[in-house]
């Protein structure tokens, strides 16, 4: 939807409930879904009554806190402080929302590690990628305090 784009078919999963319950989803038309009848189609876990409840608690979360535009908007800020890195180490700082990576000409693993050591949690991919992925209910004090640290382990390390 970012980019524009509407697919026939979306399967969702993982944060659909909030991490709280395992559920996932299909999302399609009813005209690619129609082809499927009562009985076509099963599923061990389909239909769980909890499972539903909860990520409808989840999805109605997301839209009751405005999570998807406040996602949009301390991504935004994140982004800016991380683009003002300065260190060759850096290839490129890129993301969507609250959803950054921080590439490297480097292996990324180390400074994940020395990150994890000053109390940011994050996951090394992809061998030279930073992947950053907060909470939507990050404050912008959390970033400027997570920032602070990336920058001193990206800038001195």
């Amino acid at each position: 939807m970012h980019e524009g784009i509407r697919p026939d078919m979306v399967i969702v999963g993982k944060a659909l409930a909030g991490g709280f319950y395992p559920v996932s989803a299909v999302l399609s038309s009813d005209e690619i879904l129609g082809v499927l009848h009562p009985g076509d189609h099963g599923s061990t876990f389909g239909g769980n009554p909890l499972g539903c409840a909860v990520a409808r608690t989840a999805l109605r979360v997301l839209i009751d806190e405005h999570l998807v535009e406040r996602s949009e908007e301390l991504g935004a800020y994140f982004l800016g402080l991380l683009k003002t890195l300065r260190s060759p180490k850096v290839k490129e700082v890129r993301g969507i929302g609250l959803w950054i990576g921080i590439e490297l000409h480097e292996a990324a693993r180390p400074y994940c590690e020395a990150l994890k050591e000053e109390g940011v949690l994050c996951k090394e991919t992809h061998d030279r990628v930073i992947r950053i992925a907060p909470p939507l209910v990050i404050s912008r004090d959390e970033i400027d305090w997570a920032f602070e640290r990336i920058r001193k382990v990206i800038e001195e390390k």
